[in-house]
């Protein structure tokens, strides 16, 4: 890839984060919260996305009609 592709690539997709930035946010992260929160914080974020997804799951088998109703497991 050219320098000129990516200068295009940057421009139709303006939101796409680069490695250089992902390093930059994990490195303000750590200086805001410091190391010994962060694990504290990683547990707590996957707990609540697998809340998220229990939820979801269990609102899309209430929406299902009868007929196409998964047998419980």
């Amino acid at each position: 890839m050219t320098g000129l592709e990516a200068t295009t690539l940057a421009v139709v997709i303006p939101g796409m984060t680069g490695p250089g930035e992902l390093l930059i946010l994990l490195f303000l992260i750590l200086l805001l919260f410091g190391g010994k929160k962060l694990p504290e914080l990683a547990r707590s974020l996957g707990r609540s996305l697998s809340e998220f997804k229990k939820g979801k799951r269990e609102g899309e088998r209430s929406t299902l009609p009868e007929d196409d109703k998964p047998d419980p497991e």
